[in-house]
């Protein structure tokens, strides 16, 4: 009996010390930049490597360099006043058939609508067709550099939608049309990219031919598109024409390709969105030091000649809680 009051004492005591809180300790930590020398500076050659030098030992370290992608101050941003820049290549094969292809932008198109049954999402065809029959849409056409036929590639040029970015996201659309009895065109759209392009040089894609599953990366940080939609109305549409979608790669689009098999119109839409033309990638640091490890100190190539802010963040974790502390160096690169 009394074995049992002893292990019923020590698993009392085992559970009140898991629901202690372990505290978390005041972050430490110092950094100073050096020559390879070890004299401190702060002005170096871009055929210089920075030194870091630290005191203290944090469980974790970050670093933001402050060059584009790894700004501590953009962390968090997700969106910055930019130049929108469409731009794609399309190549026009079979047919003659003139004014098949349309570009076009709309801020109101409620987008595709997708039903839940049983727990599985299937896209409403009549509803999205009507709303996108619904949405107002402006015609872009004019502003991109079509392809009139060939087998190269034609670059559409850069598109400037500065005067679409009006606050609400927009969606992006390629319209197909064709006519009845006569071959139809074929329409291959490749090469797309939409990015925000800002005062300081810097672009970030936005969205471009990848699935919303596909990741791509702007300077360095994986991010995501919205993705494509392909859509008929077959009321308008009856020989089921469409755009076919390849992950990264193209749309393309077939009509009928003899004057006999084209026995009647064809509408077909490929739509990209939501997109916000403000839209960019958050910076993000690298994570130099794991609690598992000691860092003395870090070096750093600077290939650019600029200012930039080094910033180190440093911290305490535990599963109750974390204590941080930031440590900003002024730098200046030459060439």
């Amino acid at each position: 009996m009394r074995s049992k009051y002893l292990i019923l004492t020590m698993l009392l005591l085992a559970c009140a010390a898991c629901n202690k809180n372990v505290a978390v300790m005041p972050v430490a930590f110092d950094v100073i930049s050096a020559k390879n020398s070890g004299v401190a500076a702060t002005v170096f050659s871009t055929k210089d490597t920075v030194q870091f030098n630290f005191t203290g030992n944090p469980d974790v370290i970050t670093y933001f360099s402050g060059e584009a992608g790894k700004n501590y101050d953009f962390r968090n941003r997700v969106s910055a006043a930019g130049m929108p820049q469409l731009q794609f290549s399309s190549i026009l094969a079979n047919g003659t058939q003139p004014s098949s292809l349309s570009l076009l932008v709309s801020s109101d198109f409620k987008g595709v609508v997708a039903n839940n049954i049983y727990g599985v999402l299937t896209r409403d065809t009549a509803a999205t067709n009507a709303n996108i029959a619904a949405a107002a849409w402006t015609d872009i056409t004019s502003r991109a550099t079509l392809s009139t036929g060939g087998t190269t590639a034609v670059p559409s040029g850069v598109i400037n939608l500065s005067d679409l970015s009006t606050g609400k996201p927009v969606y992006i659309a390629f319209k197909y049309t064709a006519a009845a009895g006569t071959i139809q065109n074929k329409w291959t759209i490749s090469a797309l990219s939409l990015n925000n392009v800002l005062a300081d040089g810097t672009t970030y894609t936005i969205a471009n031919l990848n699935a919303p599953t596909t990741a791509f990366t702007n300077y360095g940080n994986t991010t995501y598109g919205p993705g494509w939609a392909v859509s008929y109305d077959p009321k308008k549409n009856v020989n089921n024409y469409a755009w076919v979608y390849t992950d990264k790669t193209s749309l393309v689009i077939t009509g009928a390709t003899t004057a006999a098999t084209a026995t009647a119109p064809a509408e077909a839409w490929a739509v990209m969105g939501p997109i916000d033309l403000t839209r960019v990638t958050p910076d993000a640091g690298v994570g130099i030091k794991s609690i598992s490890a000691r860092l003395a100190s870090y070096s750093y190539n600077y290939t650019t000649a600029g200012s930039y802010n080094a910033v180190f963040v440093a911290s305490n974790n535990t599963n109750d809680g974390s204590n941080m502390l930031v440590k900003k160096i002024p730098l200046t690169i030459k060439l």
